[in-house]
């Protein structure tokens, strides 16, 4: 049982025993007086039948007293008739052990002869109830007629009243409590269904109902609430879901997301953010913003914005860790109803690539423009000099029109690689693909590059397995990778040295390497060797023939091959690259 049933019950109980013991005490008064009041009309009555006794002068004394001790046997009661000589005249009936005669002379007798009429008197001390009627003779008096009885009776009828009563009203008040226990729990319990709901309810436990027994208020009370706990579950539900959309959406967009509140603390980062600059949310959340941020470009933009309340747009090179990254920072500030200042939100847009492929883009128009004049320089000179005059010199014609015959030749290669590089980045590039022996590959391309290593003193050593070695591919372009990787071997590798091809076979996939002894490459030139025109030793690079797109196209038909290529190098210890092309492949996306 609830607090709310106890107090209902405790004041039902209250009530109840209020009303009962009110009635009670009514009714004990009220019986006590109408017994009260028989017994005065018996003794009164008593009273006045022996006045008429007494005053009956056709009676002897004899009779009289006769009369007396009948009358007072028949009423329980002693009689006394005294004169106003103060002496008793008759005395009759039944008295109460203990009478004092005295006392009735000393203290009642005094009483009653004073009076003209019927009196009743009740002596406390003995416990005897006394009445007295004047006897006259026209308006003289004569004497006294004093009726006692004992009060034992009275105080015994009283006594089983009251023990009546008692029984009663207890009776009633256990079937008035019965009663009221069931109509308390009938009308309680909906009301106690209705506050744990109400409880679990403000506990955001939507799901809870509640029973609806009744068409009275309380179910409609337990209706009610139970809608209320379906809209409340709806709009949970909607907001949740809408909360995941958001959060979902805040947590996998690509760029960093920032909120900070009106005071300046920062209420949400993402995880763009945290990836972007590595930064850890629990020391980052609920700081204040030029606490927690480490660029003073972004506490400045922060300010501006709080300053100015307006939307701000800046590009920033902010250096993180070993590098410095391109940003595009969008803030705005957050202005709710009426103007409410709440904060501002802050977007980074990692344009770091953006910027790198618009300087590729310039590199590589510059590299183009240069790789084509100095081709184009030299067919110009040479041609104008063969036209000034130099024709008639078979011999140094001869020479100016081989030169022209070289750069023309270096010209038609450089378009060509451009070609390749543009067909091979091209969306819908497609490989032949076919089974594959990369013994039968390799030992082709030895033919072929065998008299550039004769030619530059170069020791070149293909270690091939003794079984097939079959893997998925597009013949031509494999030949292609391996013809520019082992030929840039044979271009850096100094005279004497040694470029080894070796071939592993592995369950899923092969491993190609392609060592050299030659001049090796810095490990901050790396990163860069598959850029286009990108050159470890320019001069020797160009003196050779090449145009610095070799190794480009290389990494573009491995990645079209699913593969991967790795490089290993030391400066002036030679160079290593490693392939590694699946003997299946999925070109699936």
């Amino acid at each position: 049982m609830n607090r709310f049933r106890s107090r209902f019950l405790f004041a039902l109980i209250t009530l109840i025993v209020s009303v009962l013991v009110g009635l009670g005490l009514l009714l004990g008064q009220i019986f006590n007086s109408y017994y009260l009041n028989s017994f005065k009309e018996e003794m009164m009555k008593e009273a006045e039948l022996t006045r008429s006794i007494v005053k009956n002068e056709d009676l002897t004394n004899q009779e009289i007293e006769g009369l007396l001790e009948e009358l007072g046997e028949k009423y329980t009661s002693h009689i006394t008739v005294i004169s106003n000589q103060q002496q008793i005249i008759f005395e009759a009936g039944i008295l109460k052990e203990g009478h004092d005669h005295q006392r009735l002379m000393e203290n009642i007798y005094p009483i009653m002869k004073e009076r003209t009429k019927g009196y009743y008197y009740t002596d406390q001390v003995e416990d005897v109830a006394y009445y007295g009627f004047p006897i006259k003779e026209g308006s003289n008096s004569e004497g006294v007629v004093i009726v006692s009885s004992s009060v034992d009776s009275l105080t015994k009828v009283n006594n089983q009243l009251w023990m009546i009563l008692v029984a009663c009203l207890s009776i009633a008040f256990i079937i008035i409590l019965l009663i009221g226990v069931r109509i308390t729990a009938q009308f309680t319990r909906p009301i106690e269904s209705a506050t744990k709901v109400a409880m679990e309810l403000a506990k955001g436990n939507y799901k809870a109902r509640t029973y609806e027994d009744h068409l009275d208020e309380t179910g409609m009370l337990s209706q009610s609430i139970n809608i209320l706990a379906r809209n409340l579950q709806d709009m949970t539900r909607a907001q949740e879901m809408q909360q995941d959309r958001l959060q979902t959406l805040i947590e996998n967009m690509g760029s960093g997301l920032i909120l900070i509140d009106g005071r300046g603390y920062i209420n949400l980062v993402n995880r763009a953010y945290k990836e972007l600059f590595e930064v850890d949310s629990a020391s980052f959340l609920y700081q204040l913003y030029h606490d927690a941020f480490e660029h003073q470009e972004i506490i400045e933009t922060v300010e501006e914005i709080f300053m100015t309340e307006v939307k701000v747009r800046k590009q920033l090179h902010l250096p993180i860790k070993i590098e410095r990254r391109h940003f595009e920072v969008y803030g705005a500030p957050i202005i709710g109803t009426n103007d409410e200042w709440k904060g501002i939100v802050l977007v980074f847009h990692d344009i770091t690539e953006l910027k790198k492929l618009e300087q590729m883009r310039k590199d590589f128009v510059a590299n183009v423009s240069h790789e084509l004049k100095t081709p184009i320089t030299s067919i110009k000179g040479f041609s104008e000099t063969l036209l000034d005059g130099a024709l008639s010199d078979k011999q140094t014609a001869e020479y100016f029109l081989s030169i022209i015959l070289k750069e023309s030749d270096r010209l038609q290669t450089l378009i060509q690689d451009l070609l390749d590089l543009s067909k091979i980045e091209q969306q819908g590039f497609l490989l032949s693909i076919q089974p594959c022996d990369l013994r039968e590959i390799l030992e082709d391309i030895s033919v072929i590059l065998e008299s550039k290593a004769k030619e530059k003193n170069v020791e070149l050593n293909i270690i091939l397995p003794d079984n097939l070695t079959y893997i998925e591919g597009d013949i031509y372009r494999l030949k292609q990778i391996f013809i520019n990787l082992i030929n840039n071997a044979l271009t850096y590798t100094p005279q004497g040295g040694s470029v080894s091809v070796r071939v592993e076979k592995q369950d899923n996939f092969a491993l190609v390497t392609v060592s050299d002894t030659g001049i090796g490459i810095k490990s901050e030139e790396i990163p860069r060797i598959f850029e286009r025109f990108y050159r470890v030793d320019r001069a020797r690079s160009r003196n050779s023939g090449g145009t610095g797109l070799g190794l480009a196209i290389v990494k573009h038909l491995v990645d079209a091959h699913k593969g991967q290529i790795s490089v290993q190098s030391e400066v002036g210890k030679g160079t290593t690259f490693t392939v590694k092309l699946n003997k299946k492949i999925d070109l699936l996306p």
